[in-house]
């Protein structure tokens, strides 16, 4: 291996994976909201509301995030929506991952004993009160996990966003074996770097969930 050519490209590859990090990380905040609208779609009474939550997240679940990406970079100019390589990344990523997320919170809601938030509303508690006070608390421990790990899907799936030439990891690699003809040791380390940040997401969700469950657990 041309370890020379390594650090040499090192530099380079360290600033595409802090875009890969960017546009994970903002893909992840804004699809936290997605998935909290659609987990209060699905709460409505009116049966179409709860239809389209439900209908949306199917339509998401059932198709390659590749070819969302693909559709709304080239297909959205067509419809008057025209987005730049990286905003398009965020967005598609935010309605793909939100939608998956969406199932993990409204499971976890659901796997909190529903005698808690009748003791609730029995000492008084309104119906917003209580989820705030009494079942998110408790849900949001069992959630944290189910979310770190798509928060992992989403840093691999954000390799996906080279193919609409967002300079990213995956992106810069490509064009360093372009000029330099050294697949394996570019790769390597683009491999290497995916490692590192996968494992730092791991760590964090650790810590979140330790932090989460102190008071439960012995």
């Amino acid at each position: 291996m041309d370890f020379s050519l390594m650090a040499e490209v090192t530099p380079l590859l360290i600033r595409a994976a802090l875009v890969t990090i960017d546009i994970s990380a903002r893909a992840l905040f804004f699809g936290f909201f997605v998935a909290c609208g659609l987990v209060f779609l699905q709460s409505f009474r009116f049966a179409p509301i709860r239809w389209f939550a439900r209908g949306y997240i199917s339509v998401v679940r059932g198709t390659p995030y590749f070819v969302q990406l693909l559709l709304v970079f080239y297909g959205g100019p067509s419809i008057g929506l025209k987005l730049d390589p990286f905003t398009c990344g965020v967005v598609v990523g935010a309605f793909n991952i939100g939608a998956y997320m969406s199932e993990a919170i409204r499971g976890s809601i659901e796997s909190v004993d529903k005698g808690q938030a009748e003791a609730a509303r029995s000492l008084g508690f309104g119906k917003v009160q209580t989820m705030v006070s009494v079942v998110l608390p408790q849900a949001s421990a069992l959630m944290i996990r189910s979310v770190g790990v798509l928060a992992i899907v989403l840093v691999k799936n954000s390799s996906l966003v080279s193919i609409i030439s967002v300079v990213e990891l995956t992106y810069q690699a490509q064009r360093l074996i372009g000029s330099t003809y050294k697949p394996l040791e570019i790769f390597t380390l683009s491999a290497l770097m995916y490692i590192v940040i996968v494992y730092a997401v791991m760590g964090i969700i650790e810590l979140a969930y330790r932090r989460a469950t102190r008071y439960t657990t012995q």
